[in-house]
């Protein structure tokens, strides 16, 4: 009963993968301590030349030792960071409402414009970066020197306008700052593309001192953790994406660390092509250094359990007096849109998380891609790929229900053999393995197109639940949001029909009582089960179930009809 076999096998592998998921949340091991990495510039500044937010306490010390002494500004209070201490100047793009602070000019809110957070409740959109103390998430920015003052995140910054829209013919706005002190003037300029989440950023320095300016720029992301999200992978799949810190080198490639990875040990690399991010369900936020840039990254509790930092630091730079000296990089503050963030730097796309199915979801969602590309509609995507992967295995799901159909032929003849051997256990084996051998039957033909089926599933299910194209994506009539579950329970039911009508095309276990109540039973117990996956899966499996279903009916009446 090869059908019947996969049902089973797809609820026991579902039943272990939610096993290996929470055990991976209660037991995983903690990621390995980093060796230091030492900076060899001479006079470079240091990452404790880089201020902290810090109320009343010092962070720990985050084990990068280097050489000079910093002249460290003394630290703020925390409140001055993220209150109404600096002036905010409000942007407006076509995808993001964000407020920069002049208080070091940071982005101390960031919300996506085209993202509501339900689809109930439309004016209510995702919000990235915060400046609630509750739900702290800022993206800081400076420059740090040990011969000037330096240029960071605590220093307040003019503007030329409190607020700035991007016109409706225009495809950029800038957005300027500045500061001066000491014979030292920066200009600190975000740049904002139409249709983008990519946010350029360059700092500029004038050295109108007698002296020649040393120093570095960083860029910082400061967050709360968001309270836990509760709740089973099929009510709530979001408590099984990552959410944590994110950082990449040519060297190392990626590495995630969860929050609690940072309370024991800051985490730091170093190297070319890098970039360090807090990465959440379809979501991230990344500062990303040029790339033919060495980057120096760190990954720290700045407050255990309340408040984690993840920065890059660069190397030295000199500017002559009189010169000029530039420090380009990039923010990336938003979806994780495959077109947007896998061309922007190396590695980042694998922040979408496919664990590890990703071999399969990589191709898996390549192909829904290109056929959106063609049906403007996910849910039609899903339909033709279902149809594909279908077409691709129709060979080996005909050897299958052809299998099928000459067991089901061959039940008459086998429940004769019971009869006539009783409980003769062994007579009756040997005498049912030469009828299949004379009839030219294969009892486990129908395995090979099984387990093809069982990866497929569920790296669709991962495909659906990381990849934010499919977030809340509408398919038609009561389906409009593929990645929650059926609200109707219709694709479900109609499951669970294709279900009961294949196993009346299987060979009858009619002579085994246990069996037959099994398979009575599944259909019930798989649309109970779908019923809480996301109907973008259940859709490709209702409808794979449907195309079984009738070339399994086919099948079975020409080999029925040959005699």
């Amino acid at each position: 009963m090869p059908n019947s076999r996969l049902f089973l096998l797809i609820a026991l592998g579902a039943c272990a993968f939610l096993i290996y998921q929470q055990w991976q949340l209660d037991y995983a091991p903690q990621a390995p301590a980093a060796a230091p990495v030492v900076q060899t510039v001479d006079d470079a500044p240091t990452a404790e030349a880089i201020p902290e937010a810090a109320q009343n306490t010092t962070e720990p010390a985050a084990d990068i030792p280097t050489p000079g002494v910093a002249q460290t500004p003394t630290a703020q209070p925390e409140a001055a960071i993220y209150s109404d201490a600096g002036d905010i100047i409000t942007v407006q793009t076509d995808v993001l409402d964000l407020k920069i602070s002049t208080r070091g000019g940071a982005i101390v809110e960031a919300t996506l414009r085209d993202y509501p957070v339900k689809l109930k409740n439309p004016d209510t959109k995702v919000e990235l970066l915060s400046s609630n103390p509750a739900t702290l998430f800022l993206a800081q920015s400076g420059i740090v020197s040990n011969t000037h003052p330096s240029a960071d995140h605590t220093q307040t910054f003019s503007a030329q306008q409190s607020s700035y829209v991007l016109g409706g013919s225009d495809e950029e706005l800038v957005v300027p700052l500045s500061w001066s002190a000491g014979g030292t003037t920066v200009t600190k300029t975000y740049r904002f593309t139409r249709g983008s989440y990519v946010v350029g950023l360059e700092q500029a320095l004038r050295n109108d001192s007698d002296q020649e300016w040393i120093g570095s720029d960083y860029q910082q992301l400061v967050r709360r953790p968001p309270p836990e999200v509760s709740g089973s992978a099929f009510s709530n799949p979001e408590r099984y994406s990552f959410l944590g810190t994110g950082l990449y080198t040519t060297e190392g490639k990626y590495e995630k660390f969860d929050f609690e990875d940072l309370d024991d040990k800051a985490i730091s690399r170093s190297g070319a092509s890098a970039w360090a991010a807090m990465v959440q369900h379809y979501f991230v936020t990344a500062w990303v250094p040029p790339a033919e840039q060495q980057a120096q990254l760190e990954a720290v509790a700045v407050d255990r359990g309340q408040r984690y930092r993840v920065r890059s630091l660069s190397p030295s730079q000199r500017v002559a007096p009189g010169a000029m000296g530039y420090f380009p990089t990039t923010l990336f503050v938003g979806p994780k849109l495959h077109d947007q963030i896998e061309p922007l730097a190396e590695g980042l796309i694998l922040t979408v998380d496919y664990g590890i199915f990703t071999p399969f979801s990589k191709i898996l969602f390549w192909l829904l891609d290109k056929i959106h590309a063609l049906t403007g509609n996910w849910g039609w995507a899903i339909v033709l790929l279902t149809v594909l992967v279908k077409a691709v295995f129709y060979k080996l799901s005909e050897a299958q229900y052809r299998s099928t159909a000459k067991l089901r032929k061959l039940q008459p003849r086998i429940q004769q053999l019971k009869e006539r051997f009783g409980d003769d256990k062994q007579k009756f084996n040997v005498a049912m393995m030469e009828i299949y051998k004379k009839e030219k039957v294969n009892p486990l033909g129908g395995c090979l197109p099984i387990l093809v089926q069982i990866p497929v599933f569920f790296a669709l299910y991962w495909v659906l639940l990381e990849s934010v194209e499919l977030r809340q994506a509408d398919f038609m009539l009561w389906i409009n949001d593929l990645s929650s579950p059926d609200p109707l329970f219709i694709l479900p039911v109609i499951n669970g029909a294709a279900m009961f009508l294949t196993t009346k095309l299987s060979p009858n276990p009619a002579a085994d009582p246990i069996q037959q109540k099994i398979f009575l039973a599944m259909p019930i117990v798989f649309s109970v089960m779908f019923a809480f996956f996301q109907a973008g899966l259940v859709l490709y499996w209702t409808v794979n179930a449907v195309l079984s279903l009738a070339q399994q009916w086919v099948i079975t009446k020409r080999v029925e009809a040959s005699g």
